[in-house]
């Protein structure tokens, strides 16, 4: 048995991207900032480190509400699965590799859209099951989002 699965929540850093191939069937990408805020236990000190995400849409119901509703710095949650491509570089003769994460199930976060014919298409799109927060060994104020 095996589990292919990663559930974030963050924020865009750039608009959707959107690619349609010939068959009419579209991608839509973008890099997806998750931020981990904690506080140094010797020094008192605030840290901070973003990782940086590269999210890929293949579902046509969430690739048409990632091009109409989402927008650099929108927070959203996201579930899916791990995609690793490899190809020959031809500049260095080296391999190279690329892991994405393929989106199954898209919640937006923000507070409101802007229309309230969009919200209700928006969460037409959305499933019904609410995030999970996972809180490790910080204090709830260091919790940031």
């Amino acid at each position: 048995m095996s589990l292919n699965k990663v559930q974030l929540i963050g924020r865009l850093g750039k608009d959707p991207d959107t690619h349609t191939f010939d068959s009419g069937m579209q991608k839509v990408s973008f890099p997806l900032a998750t931020t981990e805020r904690w506080k140094d236990k010797n020094t008192g000190e605030r840290k901070e480190r973003t990782e940086w995400h590269n999210i890929i849409i293949m579902h046509a119901g969430l690739t048409n509400i990632a091009q109409n509703y989402l927008k650099q710095g929108s927070r959203v949650y996201l579930e899916g699965r791990l995609k690793t491509s490899s190809w020959d570089d031809v500049n260095s003769g080296q391999k190279r590799y690329k892991t994405e994460i393929v989106v199954d199930n898209l919640i937006m976060l923000d507070a409101k859209v802007e229309n309230s014919n969009q919200n209700q298409s928006a969460k037409s799109a959305q499933t019904t099951q609410q995030p999970q927060m996972i809180e490790r060994d910080m204090p709830e104020d260091d919790l940031r989002f």
